[in-house]
């Protein structure tokens, strides 16, 4: 790997990354093609490490499921062991529930929001005094276009709150945490094909969302990656609090 690569010896944390056709593993597979070590975390241990060991053997896979502080906290101290530095981590780990208002139930409003928003300050946590101890790091944040146009395709109200929840925590991280060289940003996708949508939408539904997008199309994985590996590099070094829409135009359009 030539030293032209834009994460040379960097060390990247992605969450929920195992899945296959979704957007932390495209971005774990960007990230190590741009010389970054890579530590894949989910929920489950083994998928984490298999789809870790099938990038290279200089990648990790821990299980870690978000929405445990004390867990989040075992596997940055795991990274810091194994590699010594933590440079970027991409808060991506999350979960949608089709349903209107009036249908959201006390503990489906509890696991939207745990995974999608306290999942991010948890991971923020365990990484951010290593980040400090550095006086370099970046972190990228999936939130969503339903935080900024009030939902409407596949997750509900309490997807929209939680994901427009990630957009003023990582602001507020980003305000804070200046001082310290840390950059937080933020990812808001439209409508991408991954597993999360899968099966959730017929051609026809698929054709009229595309119809609304200026560059009339869904998005895919590595689109949203490709987003991702700005944030996490030195391009973006002057670039914190920002929300960078990877939607193909939906928001401004209709």
């Amino acid at each position: 790997m030539s030293n032209s690569s834009l994460l040379q010896d960097k060390v990247a944390m992605i969450s929920g990354a195992a899945s296959a056709r979704g957007i932390g593993l495209a971005t774990a597979h960007l990230f190590a093609s741009q010389g970054a070590k890579v530590i894949i975390l989910d929920l489950d241990e083994k998928a984490a490490a298999e789809a870790a060991a099938a990038i290279g053997p200089e990648h990790r896979g821990y299980g870690c499921n978000v929405t445990d502080k004390d867990a989040c906290a075992k596997a940055a101290e795991r990274a810091v062991e194994e590699f010594g530095r933590i440079d970027i981590l991409v808060n991506n780990a999350g979960i949608t529930q089709p349903v209107k208002t009036l249908e959201i139930d006390p503990a489906s409003w509890d696991r939207i929001l745990d995974v999608n928003l306290r999942g991010v300050l948890y991971l923020s946590q365990a990484v951010i005094p290593q980040m400090q101890k550095q006086q370099s790091g970046s972190i990228a944040c999936m939130s969503s276009v339903s935080a900024q146009r009030g939902g409407g395709i596949l997750g509900g109200p309490h997807y929209s709150a939680a994901k427009a929840g990630v957009l003023g925590l990582a602001k507020a991280m980003a305000r804070e945490f200046g001082p310290d060289n840390i950059r937080v940003n933020c990812v808001t996708p439209g409508l991408i094909q991954t597993d999360i949508s899968a099966g959730k939408l017929s051609d026809e539904q698929k054709g009229d969302i595309a119809a609304s997008i200026p560059l009339n199309r869904l998005g895919n994985a590595n689109e949203v990656a490709g987003a991702y590996l700005f944030l996490a590099s030195d391009l973006s070094s002057y670039i914190t609090g920002a929300v960078i829409d990877v939607n193909g135009g939906m928001l401004i359009h209709g």
